[in-house]
């Protein structure tokens, strides 16, 4: 028997785990020691494994504490008289049951929506998928990886005819002579990743990073180009010019491998690379520069992140770095590929198994007629029972101000901080009839509930999650769920069963909703039918695709053909576009946004770790020197931003490592100090990502 510690909870000597917060997915070790008190302290070791090689980051290593953290939500909240009581299981699921029933009576199925979250396992993410569209029936289902992936995701599809996070293994990092990354600061988002790129840096690999800010990603860079907000896609196009005027295509690849080229090249021929410098901040020689490294490297690889996806024309800004991998013809062998660096812990597999409004399990298209009636089969309904496409994040919320939307249920995600224009999402949530929030915590959305339902930590439940590798890993439950918190699929099965679909959600275990997910994306583009539990204890982690139980996994991609019928990889001509929101004498500057190392996301799990608060107790707003001064603000002082949507207060932080039209304030608070009060929900036309990366913002100090 398991010791028992003061609050009640059962200490292991020794819990296995994996890391609940970033994509690399870190397997963990967490010792508990007993000291003379009687309480019990804990530290966390990395553990072995292919992704991380055992490295834990501080996050990892501290993740531990908001799992036995005093704030979790142990028991069933109800809100009555504007303060939450405890209720029972029976009493919180019933409310949401005829709560939500009423709603749907009177106003049509899809008055409710349900909004999910990219750290939610697989099968978290697949069952909440199937209970919207079978135990709901509503269409309007989105989730907050919508601002993670979506831009690369459809890039992806387009060009390659398949989104997986990296096109080959991490291990080949350190193998590639030259490798970009945009937008992405590894160092802070993915640390136990930076190993790979000293290697390589060790190795001889020429390393260009695109970055509007000097970061710890950037300071091992040979060549650092320092771009304006909102203009990667012009930086991109530069360098394929480049490329093309100094005949470093490939021309082979091009002709037997791709389509689109010719129309590509000469839309190019009408670009001027002057332009395209004035525009972007980043001089003719640095672009020139960098288009030779690459070119002229025997093998490249790229990769993206959210500060080239992250804007009003974040799908054709990566279709433009997508155009550039293949001119080269660098992806599909050793060392050479593209890699979207996924952010969420489970962003990838997420959207893969029917959280995106859009998507059915296995990457299935919910309104191609073959996929809709595949799942259907799968799930013993008609297809003409399936709801049809809804819409993204965002605009759900706009749709609860617009009173389309009428009752909403969020899970693992914490949407009043994490959407732009932030204001208008707690007006849209506060009007709605009916809210239902399962979480650990009382998150700044949870606190807008009607119903707060207690669930599970990492440490609690099992289940599967896909790191930006595309690697399935499996993920055991560590210890016993504390209080009467429940796993998200006990949940969702008794709250289904109230509306009559007891027999379609009968589940004993998360393996057996696995199981049920295999054979749903069985033949899918997202194919996990090969893997199972007993492989992935054996292995360690699977890649997808893998269609059969005996086939190893697709470790690369596109090594013979791309995803598309025919075969072949399709390039796309892109324009030139200004960022999203320009500056005027009233907003002279440009707003982006980003992460700090010790949080993530909006702040609600890393907020409740000590030792993670402690390195980073509030909001900071960096700015350069020259613009501090123009501005009459002091370095630590408090600050006010003004956009056009609204007003964040936080704490200056002057740096020259940044441009001097540019801030940059991290994401992770909410309150007055929630950047995206600020930012523009400015959406783009093919993914629906907002433009967060640009605002045009005022500053002046706060008094």
């Amino acid at each position: 028997m398991p010791e028992i510690d003061r609050k009640g909870a059962a200490v292991l000597p020794m819990m296995s785990t994996q890391c609940p917060f970033c994509s690399v997915q870190c397997k963990i070790n967490v010792v508990s020691e007993p000291l003379p008190s009687g309480r019990f302290q804990y530290r966390a070791e990395g553990r072995m494994n292919a992704a991380s090689e055992g490295r834990l980051c501080v996050k990892g290593q501290n993740a531990h504490q908001h799992a036995m953290s005093r704030e979790r939500v142990l028991y069933p909240l109800a809100k009555k008289d504007g303060k939450f009581v405890r209720v029972s299981w029976e009493e919180a699921v019933s409310t949401i049951a005829e709560r939500m029933g009423a709603i749907q009576r009177e106003h049509g199925r899809d008055a409710v929506g349900v909004y999910g979250g990219g750290s939610l396992t697989n099968e978290s993410a697949y069952l909440l998928g199937k209970f919207a569209r079978v135990a709901l029936g509503t269409k309007y289902i989105d989730y907050n990886g919508r601002f993670c992936m979506s831009a690369a995701a459809s890039a992806g599809v387009k060009a390659f005819g398949i989104d997986r996070g990296l096109t080959n293994r991490l291990s080949e990092i350190p193998e590639t002579d030259c490798l970009i990354l945009v937008g992405t600061n590894i160092a802070e988002c993915q640390p136990t990743l930076m190993p790979y790129f000293n290697r390589a840096k060790e190795n001889g690999t020429y390393l260009i990073v695109v970055d509007p800010r000097e970061t710890g990603t950037t300071a091992i860079a040979d060549l650092h180009l320092k771009v304006r907000p909102g203009t990667d896609a012009a930086l991109a196009n530069g360098l394929l010019k480049v490329l093309l005027e100094e005949r470093l295509e490939d021309r082979a690849f091009l002709r037997e491998r791709t389509n689109g080229f010719a129309d590509v090249e000469a839309h190019l021929k009408g670009l001027s690379l002057q332009d395209i410098s004035e525009l972007t901040g980043v001089s003719e020689a640095s672009i020139r520069k960098a288009a030779i490294a690459y070119g002229r490297a025997r093998t490249g690889m790229v990769f993206t992140a959210r500060g080239v996806e992250q804007h009003r024309d974040g799908h054709m800004a990566v279709r433009a770095y997508l155009n550039l991998i293949l001119a080269a013809g660098k992806i599909g062998r050793p060392g050479s590929g593209y890699g979207a660096v996924t952010g969420q812990g489970n962003g990838q597999g997420g959207r893969e198994h029917g959280q995106k409004a859009d998507q059915l399990p296995g990457y299935r298209l919910i309104e191609n007629p073959e996929d809709r009636e595949y799942v259907a089969g799968v799930w013993g309904i008609d297809p003409a029972e399936l709801p049809g496409k809804g819409v993204s994040a965002y605009e759900m919320m706009e749709l609860t101000v617009s009173r389309d939307i009428r009752g909403m249920l969020v899970m693992g995600s914490n949407p009043i901080v994490s959407n732009p224009n932030a204001g208008v999402v707690e007006e849209g949530l506060k009007s709605l009839e009916f809210l239902a929030v399962a979480d650990m915590f009382l998150s700044e959305t949870a606190e807008l509930a009607d119903i707060v339902l207690p669930v599970t930590s990492y440490m609690e439940n099992a289940g599967t999650l896909t790191n930006l590798e595309g690697r399935v890993l499996l993920r055991e439950a560590a210890r016993p769920a504390p209080g009467e918190a429940r796993h998200d699929w006990q949940w969702l099965c008794d709250l289904a069963a109230r509306w009559g679909k007891r027999e379609k959600f009968s589940y004993s275990h998360a393996e057996e909703i696995f199981e049920e997910l295999r054979l749903a994306s069985k033949g899918g583009v997202a194919d996990y039918y090969g893997i199972t539990y007993e492989r992935l204890r054996q292995e360690e982690g699977i890649y997808w695709p893998c269609p059969s139980p005996d086939h190893p996994g697709s470790q690369r991609l596109f090594e013979e053909s791309f995803a598309h019928p025919d075969g072949r990889a399709q390039l796309l001509p892109v324009d030139n576009l200004p960022p999203g929101e320009d500056v005027d004498p009233e907003y002279p500057l440009l707003m982006t946004n980003g992460r700090l190392l010790p949080h993530y996301l909006t702040g609600v799990q890393t907020r409740r770790s000590p030792s993670l608060t402690a390195r980073a107790i509030e909001n900071v707003v960096e700015i350069h020197p020259s613009t501090a001064r123009r501005y009459r603000i002091e370095d630590g002082a408090l600050v006010r931003i003004r956009s056009r949507r609204g007003t964040a207060v936080v704490r200056s932080k002057v740096t020259s490592g940044i441009r001097e039209d540019t801030l940059f304030v991290p994401m992770h608070w909410g309150g007055i100090q929630n950047v995206n009060l600020l930012t523009n929900p400015l959406l783009d036309p093919v993914c629906r990502m907002p433009d967060f990366k640009v605002s045009a913002v005022a500053i002046e100090p706060w008094s």
